[in-house]
């Protein structure tokens, strides 16, 4: 099991405990207030990602090679997504870890990428070869 799973409420709740310790309801309103906003600048990030990911062909990527290397070990699914813009094409089974994306870009070079429990274990680069003919997206 993940420990954030567990951490992240327990840390809600001992700041709220706190909040009541140090001003009574005035700070559990105020902890209350501070953790809504957290949530919600979250939230935000997660729709303005997704919302510019709609915008592109899933799985198409500028250049692979570039994301290649700015990938990097244990980064989460949406940061790579936030990279990208765009959603990666899924190629294992559906609801299955590890999961496995793609993306390619306009010459064909894809960057194959393995998450397990949503974190980035390993990638691969496959560029075509330099007789093949780039296929426009």
């Amino acid at each position: 099991m993940n420990l954030r799973n567990i951490g992240v409420p327990l840390g809600g709740l001992g700041l709220l405990g706190f909040g009541y310790y140090a001003y009574g309801w005035l700070g559990v309103a105020a902890v209350s207030g501070g953790l809504v906003m957290w949530a919600l600048l979250h939230f935000t990030r997660l729709m303005n990602v997704m919302r510019k990911a709609a915008n592109r062909p899933m799985g198409y990527v500028g250049s692979a090679v570039m994301l290649n290397a700015k990938l990097q070990e244990g980064v989460n699914l949406m940061h790579v997504v936030a990279m990208t813009q765009s959603l990666g094409e899924l190629r294992s089974a559906q609801d299955a870890d590890p999961e496995v994306y793609r993306w390619t870009d306009g010459t064909q070079s894809h960057v194959t990428c393995e998450f397990h429990h949503g974190k980035l274990v390993k990638w691969t680069l496959i560029r075509p070869e330099e007789g093949s003919t780039p296929v426009a997206p």
